[in-house]
């Protein structure tokens, strides 16, 4: 038998288990009586070490209730828009909104389920087509291109004053103010001799499209206030069903153009911005139709945000590429650190449940939040409704 030191079973061996209270008197080796005496036994007062894994599993949180409402709630769905006759009555629209029941009563109400369903029309009107997809584009169309390009053009000529402030560029209260002066004139451009009293009603929604000119800030509810004045239109059967996609296409990303314009020259802050935790600082509707666009796309998936090629080659034509573009254009550092939620959206299987998810998240964070909703606006065209 090979000469071997005597040692109990357990000891000096790291791999084998902490010895019991129960003492080991033979050799690890040969079995026989060992001269060593045996460990002492553990004591309560220092019992042995648990067994902690190097890294501990990942927790799964449990969502918040909002959260879990969101991913419970129903789709929204698409909705016609019902075209006003004579006699009109329009008026000067005023806010209603002053609490979460009057945001329950406004959702239950033929106003509320209009409006998000004239929303989820244009999203659908878009779907799986680019931007530069020939569409029909009416007069009216062409005359609010025509607006917004305008407004457009009043940037250049209005360039921003030399100031230390990072944001609110004080010349964008001089763009503002001649948007006011001029927001009647620029609605006869296209409304016909009957409708010219509608003036009184429109004006306001699209004067409150552009951002505020005492805070000089945006948000999405300056957004919501366009896609009214758009509902306003199409109520009055300017806008109509064939027309939706040119609303989207043309319209829409033109009014997008204006917006990254303002935010870039007059540096407007985001108004009620969630900071990281947000979809954007400034914008939703272009994630809610640009993920539209993408539905059943044969190569672009939601992971294809992280490629920079695609970014650079197809944001032009995908409004929800252009979005990822900007934002990455006017934030510095990671991705997934300045814009978590994005990233979160880009680990989705495919872009009908982003856009899904989309339609959810914008009623429940945009039209069912109090602070932006308190700003809309209430007429003869978005009715309020006392009792719902």
């Amino acid at each position: 038998m090979d000469p071997h030191q005597h040692q109990s079973i357990g000891e000096g061996d790291e791999t084998s288990p902490p010895p019991s209270r129960t003492a080991a008197t033979s050799c690890r080796h040969c079995g026989g009586p060992t001269s060593y005496p045996s460990p002492p036994p553990w004591s309560d007062i220092s019992p042995p070490p648990t067994y902690r894994p190097i890294r501990a599993p990942a927790v799964k949180l449990s969502p918040t209730s909002s959260q879990q409402a969101i991913i419970l709630s129903p789709v929204p769905q698409a909705q016609k828009t019902p075209v006003v006759s004579p006699p009109y009555h329009f008026q000067v629209p005023v806010k209603r909104i002053q609490t979460p029941e009057d945001i329950r009563r406004f959702h239950d109400s033929d106003s509320g389920k209009n409006f998000l369903g004239f929303v989820v029309a244009l999203s659908e009107s878009i779907r799986s087509r680019k931007i530069s997809d020939p569409c029909y584009e009416s007069p009216v169309i062409n005359s609010i291109l025509s607006i917004l390009q305008s407004l457009i053009d009043w940037v250049d000529e209005i360039p921003p004053v030399q100031q230390s402030s990072r944001y609110g560029n004080l010349s964008y209260r001089v763009w503002h103010s001649r948007l006011i002066d001029n927001s009647e004139q620029l609605m006869l451009q296209f409304l016909p001799d009957d409708l010219r009293s509608a003036t009184v009603e429109l004006v306001p929604y699209f004067a409150d499209s552009f951002g505020n000119s005492s805070r000089i800030d945006y948000g999405t509810g300056h957004e919501t206030n366009f896609a009214a004045w758009l509902y306003c239109l199409a109520r009055l059967g300017l806008i109509k069903e064939e027309d939706y996609q040119a609303v989207v296409s043309r319209v829409f990303v033109k009014y997008l153009d204006l917006m990254r314009n303002l935010q870039l020259v007059y540096c407007l802050e985001p108004a009620g911005s969630h900071g990281v935790w947000g979809l954007d600082d400034y914008h939703f509707l272009p994630f809610t139709f640009g993920s539209s666009q993408l539905i059943d796309h044969k190569y672009m998936k939601p992971k294809s945000i992280h490629n920079q090629d695609i970014l650079d080659n197809f944001s032009k034509e995908y409004m929800y590429l252009s979005c990822i573009a900007f934002v990455k254009q006017v934030k510095k550092g990671l991705f997934a650190e300045h814009s978590p939620l994005l990233d979160d959206i880009s680990g989705v299987p495919n872009w009908n449940k982003v856009n899904s998810g989309m339609l959810k998240m914008y009623k429940a964070e945009v039209l069912e939040k109090v602070p932006i909703m308190q700003h809309f606006l209430f007429g003869w065209l978005i009715k309020w409704y006392d009792h719902c």
